[in-house]
């Protein structure tokens, strides 16, 4: 299928057009028609599907249509679309941006951590799309900056990174001053039960369209576990990044401290790196994903929530240098690298706590995640133990057990 089959209009395919875009992605074919068909819209998709396409491409028809029917008239906000990083707002408000060019809606994105005067100034003139996080939105509301009594259109994208940065509640009171009558588009990778009762709580009879279940990893990604201690981890990331031929790479850490250690030791190692993580202003953590997208910078370091929405074209290498305790959170990691048919390589760290992490991610994923061994600091002996029956709680922003474990070696642990 092709984007001029879906009956979008001509500003739309030409803008399309000018980005290199023919085909839509699995959940845009889907999503599209019953969106300009004003459905209530239940979306299951992980990072990398092209979401943000599926829902900004056919608002933006909607949005041409009825300013058409309101020609002359003040612009007034009617689309919300609450999402919960800034890195993910201001992609978004790319998108759109591009995907827009042709038409006459106005859009701007707000977001916290900077000055809000020109936010303020920029709604002041008029808007018809209002990207937000929640925390600003909430500011600004409270200032009587922004109303939300006109809201035709409204979507909550990655719904499951909201309750994971405790932002649940904060929709709630965002939700509680939409209109009752308004078309709502509902986004999450994952559908924990608080997640399901805010859906049902929002949505009035809606289609559900789900593409690449969270349990599924691309085949065109190769994953490999290399065994390690602890705290031989930076030099043996140090020890493959000497490879010349991994291009670029984006690497998890569990904690911002570990970011930017982490980054501390590739830099010195004469490896161009950066770390991205919520303690870095907003300057700062947008010169380090321009750096890293323009090929200035060749290792990102960034922890979860820092890195959801980033969109890296042609990223070679995902690196785990913790692994997630969350098997989910593996499948959006490696996710984005491998896209649209692209070879992709996902690496990942296992020290003997984290074994309990690998046996989830590779139960969820349903395969065995091959295992790299006669690496420099290799642990021979963890190819066979078995693996432990429950995981050792982290405590704090040290990602450490309690108990002095941290710094003993695997020979000692046993």
């Amino acid at each position: 299928m092709l984007f001029s089959e879906l009956q979008l209009s001509e500003p739309l395919l030409r803008a399309l057009n000018e980005e290199g875009y023919t085909q839509p992605t699995p959940i845009q074919e889907q999503a599209i028609p019953h969106v300009l068909n004003k459905k209530d819209l239940l979306g299951c998709a992980q990072t990398g599907t092209g979401k943000t396409a599926a829902f900004s491409l056919p608002l933006l028809q909607l949005l041409m249509n009825d300013n058409n029917n309101t020609e002359g008239q003040r612009r007034k906000l009617s689309t919300l679309i609450l999402t919960p990083t800034r890195e993910l707002a201001i992609q978004i408000e790319e998108s759109i941006q591009a995907y827009g060019r042709f038409t006459d809606v106005k859009h701007t994105v707000i977001f916290g951590g900077v000055s809000q005067y020109n936010q303020v100034n920029r709604l002041r003139q008029g808007v018809d799309i209002l990207v937000a996080t929640p925390g600003r939105l909430l500011d600004l509301m409270q200032q009587n900056h922004v109303s939300l009594k006109d809201i035709k259109y409204f979507v909550l994208d990655e719904a499951d990174r909201m309750l994971d940065m405790g932002f649940v509640q904060d929709v709630r009171r965002i939700i509680a001053r939409l209109p009752e009558r308004k078309q709502t588009l509902f986004f999450s990778a994952t559908m924990p039960p608080e997640i399901k009762q805010l859906a049902d709580m929002l949505l009035h009879n809606p289609v559900k369209v789900e593409v690449t279940p969270v349990s599924s990893t691309a085949e065109t990604i190769d994953q490999a576990i290399y065994y390690v201690e602890k705290q031989n981890k930076r030099a043996l990331l140090t020890h493959i990044l000497k490879d010349e031929s991994i291009k670029t790479a984006l690497v998890f850490a569990r904690t911002k401290h570990g970011a930017d250690r982490i980054a501390r030791d590739l830099s010195k190692a004469g490896i161009r790196t950066e770390a991205i993580h919520g303690n870095k202003s907003q300057n700062a953590r947008q010169s380090a994903l321009s750096n890293f997208k323009t090929r200035r910078t060749r290792i990102l370091v960034a922890t979860d929530i820092a890195a959801r929405g980033i969109d890296i074209d042609d990223l070679t290498h995902v690196i785990n240098f913790d692994l997630p305790n969350v098997p989910e959170t593996y499948v959006h990691r490696i996710g984005r690298t491998g896209r649209a048919g692209a070879d992709g390589k996902a690496i990942s760290f296992c020290d003997y706590e984290e074994k309990i992490y690998l046996k989830d991610i590779e139960k969820l994923i349903k395969k065995a995640v091959p295992v790299v061994k006669d690496h420099p600091f290799d642990v021979p002996l963890m190819h066979n133990i078995p693996k432990p029956v429950t995981a050792t709680p982290a405590y704090g922003s040290f990602g450490a057990s309690r108990g002095g474990k941290r710094g003993r070696t695997f020979m000692q642990r046993r």
